[in-house]
């Protein structure tokens, strides 16, 4: 809980503010929701609760649908952004059916809530040949460089796009999970929910390479941490963050897209060679299959593109 926010829900009515600490503290025990998602919601119900209150609505039994809707409407006259009144419409949603489920409430005064509409965005992604420059270079680089860092970054690069794992799941690999007979990693995901994926050849090959060097920068706290920083700590996502931009950069035709846009190439490139939906779905730990969808419009965008540029009747 940041300091702030706390401050802030101290000064909401006992009828709102316990409800909330008690619907945070179900999303930690009950669903196992990280630290960052508990303290958006914290931060989106604190800012309709305060609103509520403002408007003489200090008790969840008060809350009606006009509500919720004055204050969506509120936010968006103040030019709030489409995808984030979205986040809002969906903290609403979740801790409404929350209080009705734990009877709280009498009925969810969200379940008709109509939420805002989002203008629908394909993510940018690497091609199949940028890509491959991008991570042969890498893996050159790290012949040359003296120092263990050129075989961890190569090996960052080759791991994420290899398996399309999270940068936190990068993070959290411990040398047990490595499994060079299958070439898979066991990851911990979204949630605290295991999945293992596979890692191609040049993936395995690049982590070898770096973990022959790994014990240059072992130190009493490195633990069994795969990837370490120059101090021998577990590496910090912002120092995994660091590497792929500085790598994405070196390539002028390349979008400097970060950690997730390796994640969007492997998923989109797997597609496109033939990679069935549910397949690329349990790779990437992804709950619902329509998420995963996005990189079948992804491959035909691609396509779309490929057929107006070269066809003569298009």
């Amino acid at each position: 809980m940041s300091e702030d926010g706390d401050e802030t829900a101290q000064a909401l009515p006992d009828a709102l503010s316990v409800p909330l600490e008690d619907f945070c503290t179900h999303l930690v025990a009950d669903l196992s929701r990280s630290a960052h998602t508990v303290e958006a919601y914290r931060t989106d119900l604190t800012e309709l609760f305060t609103d509520l209150a403002g408007h003489g609505v200090t008790r969840l039994a008060d809350v009606g649908l006009a509500d919720l809707r004055g204050w969506l409407a509120r936010q968006r006259s103040a030019g709030m952004a489409p995808a984030t009144l979205q986040r809002h419409w969906a903290s609403i949603r979740v801790f409404f059916r929350w209080t009705r489920d734990e009877g709280l409430t009498a009925t969810d005064p969200a379940a008709v809530l109509r939420s805002a509409k989002v203008p629908k965005r394909l993510p940018r992604t690497l091609g199949i040949d940028q890509a491959r420059r991008i991570l042969d270079d890498a893996v050159a680089a790290a012949r040359t460089d003296e120092t263990p860092k050129g075989a961890r970054d190569a090996a960052i690069l080759e791991v994420l796009y290899g398996s399309g794992i999270r940068v936190a799941e990068l993070c959290g690999l411990d040398l047990g999970a490595v499994d060079r007979v299958r070439g898979t990693l066991r990851v911990l995901g979204k949630g605290d929910k295991e999945r293992t994926v596979p890692l191609g050849d040049p993936g395995m090959r690049a982590l070898d390479a770096w973990l022959g060097r790994r014990g240059e920068w072992m130190s009493e706290v490195s633990g069994d941490a795969v990837f370490l920083g120059a101090r021998g700590g577990r590496i910090d996502p912002r120092v995994v963050r660091r590497v792929v931009h500085q790598h994405l950069r070196t390539d002028g035709e390349a979008p400097d897209l970060g950690p997730h846009g390796l994640r969007h190439a492997m998923a989109t490139h797997l597609l496109e060679g033939g990679a069935d939906l549910r397949t690329v779905q349990e790779i990437l730990g992804h709950e619902s299959l329509a998420t995963t969808q996005i990189y079948t419009h992804v491959s035909t965008e691609r396509l779309r593109r490929a057929f107006n540029q070269a066809h003569p009747r298009a």
